[in-house]
């Protein structure tokens, strides 16, 4: 069982705990829209690896009351499962939330040899964003099977028989 401490017992250094903790933290969450089709790649051990962006969008007041709109863009990496998944059904455009950290890669520059910096997002967990209905498998357009919304003129055509509860399969 867990020692419980009081407030006052803490403030009295000689009833402290001997360990000292620090924690340090390393965690993304970003909503946003993917600004290009995610990019699937195998690397040499056979795992795969999706490059994509983001686009998050902030709104603000500025010092005259003024309403502003900001952009952020950020490069966004995932692995493994999750990234065949992610490039399967995440195309431009699309809604997507992302949980996971930032890694910062450097490497020599070809030409001149600066070493270059890129900072990232690694992707631990995601979810498909609300899409409005649009579905991501046709494109945006509407299914050949749905019938289109009645207008405010036309009444709702319900069926002349009566439905038996009976006849409900759940």
């Amino acid at each position: 069982m867990r020692k419980r401490y009081s407030a006052a017992s803490l403030m009295r250094p000689s009833r402290m705990p001997l360990y000292n903790t620090i924690m340090y933290l390393n965690k993304v969450f970003l909503y946003g829209n993917l600004t290009r089709d995610p990019e699937l790649k195998a690397l040499p051990s056979g795992s795969n690896v999706a490059n994509f962006g983001m686009a998050t969008n902030r709104t603000y007041k500025d010092k005259n009351g003024q309403k502003q709109e900001t952009t952020e863009f950020h490069n966004v990496v995932a692995f493994g499962r999750t990234a065949e998944v992610i490039a399967q059904y995440c195309k431009k455009g699309r809604p997507i939330f992302v949980e996971g950290r930032l890694q910062t890669r450097t490497w020599e520059g070809k030409e001149d040899g600066k070493k270059q910096y890129r900072t990232e997002i690694i992707v631990d967990n995601f979810q498909f964003g609300a899409d409005g209905g649009k579905g991501s498998s046709t494109g945006g357009q509407t299914a050949s099977h749905e019938q289109p919304a009645p207008s405010e003129g036309e009444a709702i055509k319900y069926p002349d028989e009566e439905i038996n509860p009976e006849d409900i399969p759940f």
